[in-house]
């Protein structure tokens, strides 16, 4: 009998993008200073942040029914609009630093976290169980099928946020409750300079990238569900180009779907991991508490250092992560 898989082969385009892209979308290392991306909230931002706290508190409702239209809210309106310029016109990733979280409680910040980032566009879910609003923290299991990354304190190699799904988002969101004691860092890397090197120094391997292939689905599907999707890595519309980034679950979809790679497909992984990991590609960021960090998930790839947590339990890493997506519906598989 074949194996089942979710079938997304219709995203292999025809095109192919055939020429170096020189402009800022494939900047490098010292192209910009680091300062550039992070958008500071002035004080009519931060009194406009206590004054929500307070409609919050004497119009209670659930948290996911809020949105940013039941307030008064220009001055963080603007700096979110900065924001969303960062992430389509320059770099593809900003900070806000930082929202007062030792002046609230958590709830209350996570409040602030939730409908601010809807300024940036629509919130959706991160499981199939329709979670909005995702814990990013060590569990203690160990990283595996069945158990997403985000949920372990390991490495995380340069990939776009739910590769393997249906109908990826468009931007991720982070709130920083508590960084790591040390490790954890965030490292970006735009995928037109990743992309320019594999055109220069790879370009049949990277036609393979536009092909389909297999991506674990972490187990992140209905029971009985096809345990994997068949989609292609890179795709491009003519004027934008995508990825479904993440080396990892290819090589891992293809033992779950008892598969042989072709090895092709094993070395245009191998070039496209190696060209990533390259220190004049990415830039590192540490993420600190209160930072509100936000990036372009369709056109850059991102990464997460091995961290050590805390030894109080109450101070360990913690992040909470919000998906915003316009196409689709807004459950899981959009």
């Amino acid at each position: 009998m074949p194996f089942d898989f979710i079938d997304l082969s219709s995203e292999s385009d025809l095109n192919i993008l055939d020429e170096q892209i020189t402009d800022q979308r494939a900047w490098l290392v010292g192209s910009f200073e680091p300062q550039e991306t992070i958008v500071p909230l002035d004080d009519a931002a931060k009194a406009e942040i206590r004054r929500l706290i307070e409609d919050l508190h004497a119009k209670p409702l659930p948290l996911l029914l809020r949105s940013p239209e039941e307030f008064d809210l220009p001055a963080l309106k603007a700096a979110m609009g900065k924001v969303n310029e960062k992430l389509h016109n320059g770099m593809g990733f900003s900070v806000i630093d930082a929202l007062p979280m030792d002046d609230f409680d958590q709830e209350d910040m996570k409040a602030v976290f939730w409908i601010a980032g809807q300024f940036l566009g629509r919130t959706v879910a991160q499981r199939w169980d329709g979670t909005m609003i995702y814990d990013v923290t060590d569990t203690g299991k160990k990283f595996g099928y069945g158990v997403r990354g985000s949920f372990t304190n390991v490495e995380l190699v340069f990939h776009t946020d739910n590769a393997f799904g249906v109908t990826p988002p468009d931007i991720v969101g982070l709130l920083c409750k508590y960084p790591a004691v040390s490790g954890g860092g965030s490292r970006f890397c735009s995928l037109y300079s990743v992309h320019n090197k594999m055109l220069a120094e790879h370009p049949a391997l990277l036609r393979r990238l536009y092909q389909p292939m297999h991506y674990d689905r972490q187990a992140e599907h209905a029971p009985r569900a096809p345990k994997t999707t068949w989609a292609p890595f890179f795709r491009y519309d003519g004027k934008k180009l995508t990825a479904r980034a993440n080396v990892q679950l290819v090589r891992k979809g293809y033992e779950v779907a008892g598969a042989d790679m072709e090895p092709e497909l094993a070395d245009a992984l191998d070039a496209v991991e190696e060209i990533g990991n390259r220190a004049d590609l990415w830039l590192e960021l540490p993420i600190e508490r209160g930072h509100m960090q936000y990036l372009n998930n369709v056109e850059l790839v991102h990464y997460r250092s091995h961290f050590v947590d805390h030894e109080d339990p109450a101070r360990k890493r913690h992040l909470f992560r919000t998906w915003h997506r316009e196409r689709g519906l807004r459950s899981y598989d959009g």
